[in-house]
């Protein structure tokens, strides 16, 4: 039975903790032991996966790194310092396989595990240039997993393209969340006056996510389609002042009472089914959850025609995609939504069945599995 570590740094939960979740819950125990390690034992994402049912452990100390920085020259200093004390502990632990899940990990775990010469399986879910996919990846890692083709690594003389799997990520596919429940639950959020259509954003509000964009797409459906009540609702997390520049924007725009900042809230499949349309404005996603669980739960997609998001929808069938960075291309994407019934049941029906049918839990755990018997099978030869 081998042992694998799954190492999280920082307290922002985000899809990637979500995904690991999934996996770690579908692992078989009489192969594979899984090890969840937190810097942040106390915090948030103990608490997220004490919910999942998954025991954690805290980890050995380790720098704190900002979510979406680069690492200084100095930072990256401490890093290899810290490197042989994780080590050490990987070696006392007997781990044989490190999981490194996002950016913040690799850069803390990577050198650790090469070092205890355990094998190094790094979870790509960033952009296809990412700085650590293109120098340090091919250094350090064992097998790369690719979330979508989109942002796997490209072949090249120095690269992990060679050793990359493209598995997307996983999902709950038995999922079920009562609409009207929900729907009841939001209209509680928002003021008298503030909308009765619901336009969902969803995710960490970062520069890359494009949230800004999302206002100014409603201002742009307000005043394109002023017959409909829309509201604006925007799920997740504000990183570097982006709740005040959203304010900000909304002020300018003339939408100030059709936004509505909720921040983060889970279940987040719940408050999308509560929602009448997800608009995902994003630019070079990888593979966006929120996307795949609003199709789960049956309301219809809005989302550029950018990055992994082609890889998720089929337009006109299972949602529809529009020009990137066009506010106005995003408002009469949803503004066919919310004005044709027709067209959103048919798209929310087939959404559903396609996301079932090809991002189970199950066969994502199978996937890796497959990739951590490799990785050990090569070790030992």
């Amino acid at each position: 039975m081998t042992t694998v570590c799954f190492p999280f740094v920082g307290d922002l939960i985000g899809g990637s903790h979500v995904s690991a979740a999934g996996l770690i819950r579908r692992l078989d125990r009489a192969r594979y032991t899984p090890l969840v390690l937190l810097q942040h034992p106390d915090g948030a994402m103990a608490r997220f996966f004490a919910e999942a049912g998954i025991a954690t452990e805290p980890a050995p100390l380790s720098p704190e790194l900002v979510h979406g920085r680069a690492v200084s020259p100095a930072g990256a200093a401490r890093l290899v310092a810290t490197s042989l004390r994780l080590r050490d502990y990987l070696r006392a632990r007997g781990i044989g396989i490190v999981h490194s899940n996002d950016g913040r990990s690799h850069a803390t775990w990577g050198l650790a595990a090469k070092l205890a010469r355990a094998r190094l399986l790094w979870h790509h879910r960033g952009a296809p240039d990412a700085m650590g996919l293109r120098v340090v990846a091919p250094l350090l890692a064992d097998r790369v997993v690719s979330v979508s083709a989109f942002s796997a690594p490209k072949p090249g003389r120095y690269s992990a393209a060679a050793r990359t799997r493209v598995i997307r990520s996983p999902f709950d596919h038995h999922m079920q969340h009562d609409r009207a429940e929900a729907r009841a639950a939001l209209a509680a959020l928002i003021p008298p006056g503030g909308g009765t259509r619901y336009v969902a954003y969803a995710g960490v509000m970062i520069e890359r996510k494009r949230p800004l964009l999302f206002v100014d797409a409603i201002a742009a459906l307000k005043a394109r389609r002023p017959e409909l009540d829309v509201a604006g609702v925007m799920f997740g997390e504000a990183l570097d002042g982006m709740d005040e520049q959203v304010r900000a924007r909304a002020a300018v725009a003339g939408v100030a009472d059709r936004i509505h900042l909720l921040g983060h809230r889970t279940p987040g499949a719940y408050w999308l089914a509560a929602s009448d349309v997800l608009m995902v404005p994003a630019v070079d996603e990888p593979f966006g959850r929120t996307l795949v669980e609003a199709m789960l739960v049956g309301t219809p997609v809005v989302a550029t025609r950018s990055g992994g998001n082609v890889e998720a929808i089929a337009h006109e069938r299972t949602g529809l995609l529009v020009a990137a960075e066009d506010a106005v291309a995003l408002a009469d994407g949803c503004a066919r939504v919310l004005g044709e019934p027709a067209l959103a049941a048919r798209i929310a029906r087939d959404a559903a069945t396609d996301a079932r049918a090809r991002f189970g839990e199950q066969a994502h755990a199978d996937a890796i599995m497959a990739v951590y018997d490799e990785m050990l099978a090569a070790g030992a030869r």
